[in-house]
């Protein structure tokens, strides 16, 4: 009996190691129509009841016992996919989805992945599809403006495309345009931004609980990837507005292999006012030429080596341009004056990936990229008299250029666990400002440069982070450690990083954070409009590094299939915030460097959220709210007393909808209201003898109370759009009509002590100046 028992169980054995042994599934999901990874898809196992979610490039792994799966590959806006087989070894897969037609009817259905499962929370990805159909100023689509419209991010004063996120700064934001760091955002003093939405895949703003992949700013992530090409065919878009025009062309070099996308926007201002200007001026017997204009380009080329390698090479370049020059001539002996200015600012980003795939279970990519972010103001004049010839030029730049390394692996061990791990180098090259100086009269020139030198540095970093789960209990635990080499001088950094997800019976997620967070670059702004005169400078000897905490608590959950509703609250605290002195400026050349220029401080910031988001059905769109206090504290100002931030905001509120209602009809609009800006205002002005006046005698002072101690009025606007489309056999036009600010509010921009008529004389009287009345726009785009 006993030998038999023994036969029984050799017998017997393989088939248990069998029933026992796991293997693991990997691959990538990709777009059906243009070969384009799906970042986010989700792969879930029906029976086993566990999932994998795609990371950046599309890649999945997910091990399993081995049996029979039925797995569900879904994404938003795409007809989810069904697939059963045995899992009997470690197998490399790929799925491509098609797009529903519920999208292209403006209807976005919703991921198998619930908003209550994830870990992550303070996180929003807004689908690029859905961006344009929001309404623009000037109808330019504007990614930054739409996240303008998400809770807890403000966006400063009218018009302005600037993020202030969670009480921060807009130097406290990461900005990545395909992992390089894109460092100003702004064309045209910050009214547009500068993405270009038809070369743009995904958008994801996370403003709280950073990943410990994630450094180097105090409030929020910004991760923007560009497209990556249409694989299988040739296709294009072209638009012309009131303001611009963009031209965007992808396909396939070797069908399946190798793609490439080339995409292109310019402003045409100069084009349209220029002859008309030059025309005026021609009658005051002036000759003058005008540049107005910005533009942009995008390009992308990937190659796929084979299914185990992949290479990623992406560009973007954008400039803006305003210069103006007048010739006056006079007299009979040649005599001229001519004055020259220009002020041209630009990015230049490029990036090259390689992306390998080692094991099932491991993906691993190489980035290494450049950038060259530079600012440039001329001015000048040249005079002649009587043979002689008098000149004057002052030439300021600033800029800041980056070299960097980084290497980011992905294990998935089994569906509990997703580590990641990697670290990176940058090598920093800052010019905080220098003015050259030339003048002369006929052969006796002077020719002389004050200002900054340049000043490198470099920052290293490591990271790793899990992402595990015990039961209804998910967390993710990391750390980043960072190191700033500058001026001899090093600066370690430790920081922890974690996220937990509790889902209770009911559905509803429990969600907590805490991140630590260390920045070693600084932006010394006026803290009103996005200036390309802003300058970027490192942390020094005599200013330290940023650094800050943020906890936050949350819940979560999806009701039905249409609604997904969360609410958050956060605290955060920021140490060594930098200031201008009252009073500096970057002209000043008085003061030996810009150190002497700024203050850092302490700041304060608090506050809940409550995000209430539609994605299927004919009607979609967003509701959110913001209650938050936002403080500033530094011993040089305001005799050391903490005072509101400029764009302290106890109150912001939007809605989002978008409406179809028809395949040849999609309505949007927005509406948004916020508490008015903090600003300081004078309390008393007062006469005082001032030898230095230019007449002499008497001149005015004024004095103020606390700093920002006074409100603009509430800030509330509404902008509509109309899409009309038509479906052509080898094409499809749109027309699309909007207006910005439909009913016309006058909304305040600044406000200053003027005076008004009275009975009595002319009294001092504050004055609100408003600056976009109701702004109507068309524009025409064609699709092939």
């Amino acid at each position: 009996m006993k030998q038999l028992s023994i036969v029984c169980v050799a017998l017997l054995l393989p088939f248990f190691l069998c029933a026992q042994a796991k293997f693991t599934m990997s691959g990538y999901v990709k777009d059906a129509e243009s070969g384009e990874e799906l970042i986010a898809a989700t792969v879930f196992d029906r029976d086993s009841k566990q999932g994998a979610v795609c990371n950046t490039y599309g890649f999945f792994s997910l091990t399993l016992p081995s049996d029979t799966v039925r797995l569900q590959i879904s994404y938003v806006g795409y007809t989810s996919f069904d697939t059963v087989f045995v899992l009997r070894k470690d197998v490399s897969l790929s799925f491509k989805l098609q797009p529903s037609v519920a999208l292209r009817e403006v209807v976005v259905e919703a991921t198998a992945k619930k908003i209550e499962e994830e870990v992550q929370m303070s996180q929003v990805t807004v689908p690029v599809e859905q961006i344009k159909h929001v309404p623009a100023l000037l109808g330019e689509v504007d990614i930054l403006k739409v996240l303008q419209l998400l809770p807890g991010v403000q966006g400063g004063s009218e018009g302005q495309s600037g993020l202030y996120v969670r009480g921060g700064s807009p130097d406290q934001n990461l900005i990545l345009l395909d992992g390089v760091p894109v460092y100003n955002v702004s064309h045209l003093l910050g009214f547009f931004s500068v993405f270009n939405a038809d070369a743009i895949k995904n958008v994801t703003l996370t403003k709280g609980g950073y990943p410990a992949r994630f450094g180097g700013r105090l409030s929020s992530v910004l991760e923007i990837n560009m497209k990556e090409g249409n694989s299988e065919e040739w296709h294009g878009v072209a638009s012309i507005g009131l303001i611009s025009s963009r031209f965007t062309i992808e396909g396939p070099i070797i069908k399946n292999k190798a793609s490439v996308l080339f995409s292109a926007r310019r402003t045409y201002a100069d084009v349209i006012f220029g002859p008309i200007i030059r025309a005026s001026a021609k009658q005051n017997d002036v000759d003058l030429s005008l540049k107005l204009y910005f533009y942009d380009l995008n390009a992308k080329v990937n190659y796929r080596l084979n299914d185990k390698h992949r290479l990623y090479l992406s560009a973007y370049t954008g400039t803006d341009i305003f210069a103006l020059k007048t010739k006056d001539e006079f007299g009979s002996n040649g005599n001229y004056e001519q004055i020259e200015a220009q002020t041209d600012w630009g990015n230049l980003t490029t990036a090259l990936r390689w992306n390998w795939q080692p094991s099932q279970k491991m993906f691993s990519n190489v980035t290494m990229t450049y950038s060259n972010y530079g600012f440039n103001f001329l001015t000048g004049f040249e005079d002649k008299q009587d043979g002689e010839i008098q000149s004057f030029s002052a030439k300021y730049v600033s800029g800041i250029k980056d070299w960097a390394g980084r290497w980011d692996i992905d294990y998935i061990p089994n569906p509990n666990n997703y580590l990641r791990f990697g670290g990176g180098l940058t090598n920093h090259t800052y010019s905080p400002g220098a003015i050259a100086i030339k003048a002369g009269i006929d052969d006796f020139v002077i020719d002389t440069i004050l200002g900054a030198s340049d000043i490198g540095s470099y920052e290293g970093m490591i990271y790793a982070e899990d992402e595990v789960t015990w039961g209804k209990l998910k967390a993710n635990i990391g750390l980043h450690a960072s190191g700033f080499w500058v001026q001899d001088t090093f600066f370690p950094s430790l920081q922890p990083r974690l996220g937990l997800n509790y889902l209770l019976n009911n559905h509803v997620a429990l969600k907590a954070s805490f991140a630590t967070m260390t920045q070693f670059i600084n932006l010394l702004t006026n803290e009103s409009l996005s200036l390309p005169t802003d300058l970027w400078v490192p942390s020094t000897k005599r200013v330290v590094p940023q650094n800050s905490w943020q906890a936050a608590i949350g819940a979560a959950r999806t009701f039905g299939k249409d609604y997904e509703v969360s609410v958050e609250g956060y605290y955060k605290i920021m140490n060594n915030v930098l200031s201008y002195k009252e009073g500096a400026s970057f002209l000043g050349v008085t003061e030996s460097s810009w150190e002497d220029k700024v203050v850092q401080g302490k700041g304060e910031a608090y506050g809940a959220e409550l995000f209430i988001q539609k994605k299927t059905g004919k009607t979609t769109g967003w509701v959110g709210y913001t209650l938050s206090w936002n403080w500033r504290q530094f011993d040089q100002i305001n005799a050391g007393e903490k005072f509101p931030f400029k764009y302290d905001r106890r109150h912001d509120f939007e809605v989002v909808v978008t409406h179809k209602f028809s395949p040849r009809i999609i309505a949007s609009g927005t509406w948004v209201y916020g508490t008015g800006n903090a600003i300081s205002l004078p309390i008393n002005t007062f006469q005082v003898y001032s030898p230095n006046n230019y007449w002499g005698g008497l001149g005015q002072v004024q004095t103020s109370g606390s700093k920002n101690a006074f409100r603009m009025s509430a800030y509330h606007r509404a902008d509509v759009s109309v899409e009309f489309i038509k479906q052509k056999k080898r094409y499809n036009r749109k027309w699309i009509l909007s207006a910005y600010n439909a009913y016309s509010r006058n909304n305040p921009f600044f406000v200053y002590l003027g005076s008004k008529e009275t009975n009595n004389g002319n009294e001092p009287a504050f004055k609100q100046v408003s600056l976009y009345p109701i702004i109507p726009a068309v524009s025409y785009e064609v699709t092939f």
